[in-house]
């Protein structure tokens, strides 16, 4: 468990310029604390998502396919490479742990 935690951390500091803390103080005004924003299917919808829900297995592997698909180097948020259908089943699947 305690390595799981490391490897979020590591995924968390890879990731933390697209949730807004390249240039600015923190995330964006309209993501409150403990949450972060993600862009999701062909539209690229907005969701704004609880920090607990990166203990579920299926959201760290959305955010591996994330990181190798569009990189975390750039300053448009966090896209995750799913349809909304399958996002939706993730965050379910979060929410039961």
């Amino acid at each position: 468990m305690a390595r799981q935690g490391a490897q979020l951390k590591k995924m968390l500091r890879r990731c933390s310029s697209s949730l807004g803390r390249r240039d600015e103080a923190g995330p964006p005004g309209d993501v409150p604390r403990g949450h972060f924003a993600v862009y999701v299917g062909a539209d690229r919808s907005r969701y704004i998502v609880p920090v607990a829900c990166l203990d579920a297995p299926e959201f760290q592997e959305l955010l591996r396919k994330a990181e190798e698909e569009f990189g975390f180097g750039h300053d448009m948020g966090i896209t995750l490479p799913c349809d909304e259908a399958t996002f939706h089943a993730v965050l379910a699947a979060a929410a039961i742990r």
